[in-house]
């Protein structure tokens, strides 16, 4: 896993800004129609490192649409725990030990990763079956672990955004890992059955 993880780190760090922000609005475009972002309320984004896909589109259509918009934040309890802060463009951002901004934290703003609607997160690849490939910390496996224990809890969505050429044949799959629902990429969405682990369409 690791090379793979080092390639499509490469690859997508090779993109030029210009490329990657045309890209990002594409991708953005295929999600903004979709009930799985227009039925949402609450919906956790991230800020791009690193060559990540930028949400920023994304993000103008939720606030647009009076949704309320959380960044994910570690939890000081737990070494890979995330907890969700509510974020707004003039929120106060400070450098976390991996050097990603991230709001304060505050008791008054932070919800519980169940009260989300969705949650937009980032990857380094995934497969056919929904399998994530993330940069290896198990923040979100660990965070959206009750998804594995509670097959009929479905919140909240996890929707990944990605290019293209971040799909892979097969990941290996680990108990612990919590799959996608689906993945926007510069072709359109693709989205897997909940619970399922069966080859998804592209819509």
């Amino acid at each position: 896993m690791k090379t793979l993880r080092r390639t499509l780190r490469a690859q997508r760090l090779a993109l030029p800004p210009a490329e990657r922000a045309a890209r990002s609005r594409c991708i953005a475009r295929q999600v903004v129609h979709t009930p799985l972002f227009t039925s949402a309320r609450r919906i956790a984004v991230y800020l791009p490192d690193r060559g990540e896909v930028d949400p920023t589109p994304l993000m103008a259509a939720a606030r647009a649409a009076g949704k309320r918009l959380y960044l994910p934040v570690l939890a000081p309890i737990h070494p890979r725990l995330l907890w969700f802060v509510a974020w707004a463009p003039d929120t106060r951002l400070i450098p976390n030990r991996f050097g990603i901004p991230e709001p304060p934290v505050s008791k008054r703003h932070r919800v519980p990763a169940r009260a989300l609607d969705l949650i937009i997160t980032p990857l380094v690849g995934f497969d056919d079956k929904g399998t994530r490939l993330g940069m290896g910390g198990g923040f979100y496996d660990t965070t959206f672990a009750h998804r594995n224990r509670h097959r009929h809890w479905h919140r909240p969505r996890l929707l990944g955004l990605a290019y293209d050429f971040q799909q892979v044949d097969t990941l290996p799959r680990r108990p612990w890992d919590v799959n996608l629902d689906a993945v926007a990429t510069e072709r359109g969405m693709i989205r897997w059955p909940a619970g399922a682990g069966r080859t998804g369409m592209i819509t």
